[in-house]
Parts: C-alpha cells; sequence; structure tokens
C-alpha cells in the first residue's frame, strides 16, 4: 500500500494495455500479401504436421499464419485477411487467415462451425460454382 508521501511525490500509474496479437495494432482484421506456405510441427507433449504460411501484412509487419482446414491453399502473393489466434502449441503462430474473406475460398462441404470457414448457411451455390471452377481447370 502505498503512503500518502508516495502518493504526493510519484502519483498513481495508470495500467498500460496489452496486446497479444502486436501486428493487427487494435484492429479486429488485416489484410497482407501471401509469401509462402510451410509445415511444421507443434511443441511436446502435441504430435502433428500444421500448415502455416508466412504473410507481409498492410502495414509492413511480417508475420506467420494458420492455415485453418484442409484442401485450398492461398497462392502466392495472393491477398487475403487474418485476424488473431492462432496454434497455441506452434511457436511463432498467432493468426488465422480468415476463409471465405477476398482471395481465400470457404472450406467445402463444412457442415459444423461453419463460420469460422467462410461457409453459409444453406449456401450452395457457391459451393456449385467451385466445383464447376475445378472442373473446367481439370479438364
Amino acid at each position: 500500500m502505498s503512503t500518502i508521501g508516495q502518493l504526493v511525490k510519484f502519483g498513481r500509474k495508470k495500467k498500460l494495455a496489452y496486446s497479444w496479437s502486436t501486428a493487427l495494432f487494435q484492429n479486429p482484421q488485416k489484410r497482407g500479401r501471401f509469401v509462402r506456405q510451410t509445415i511444421t510441427t507443434p511443441r511436446k507433449p502435441n504430435s502433428a504436421i500444421r500448415k502455416i504460411g508466412k504473410v507481409v501484412l498492410s502495414n509492413k509487419k511480417r508475420v506467420a499464419i494458420k492455415l485453418p482446414g484442409s484442401g485450398y491453399y492461398p497462392n502466392k502473393f495472393a491477398t487475403i485477411l487474418i485476424r488473431g489466434k492462432g496454434y497455441k502449441d506452434t511457436p511463432g503462430v498467432k493468426y488465422t487467415v480468415v476463409r471465405g474473406a477476398l482471395e481465400c475460398i470457404p472450406l467445402l462441404g463444412k457442415m459444423h462451425r461453419r463460420s469460422l470457414y467462410g461457409v453459409k448457411k444453406g449456401d450452395k451455390t457457391l459451393i456449385e460454382v467451385i466445383k464447376k471452377m475445378k472442373e473446367i481447370s481439370n479438364d
């Protein structure tokens, strides 16, 4: 407990707000350019292959991001949107790509936790369009 003399001399100091996602600068999302995709393994005791990517944000910061879901990954130099929250057990990964925004397409056939993967409820038209695009590109 501070004494009266200490308070008169120094006063009270406000606590500074701490952010776990420093590259976002108090923004909920940030746009960036996808640079490359890599795979990495988590820390002990977990064991898996995590898909991560490197991104250069619009504020010139370079960060590592989590690539959620499976199948589609952004092309090199694609414009993507990122948000906070990455892999807890993978060092340096604090951000996640937002599926279904900008150039990162939604995860096809996702039924549970759809909103995290950019799938609208009952949205069959988008899935059909993407399937047709894949068929055309395969031919």
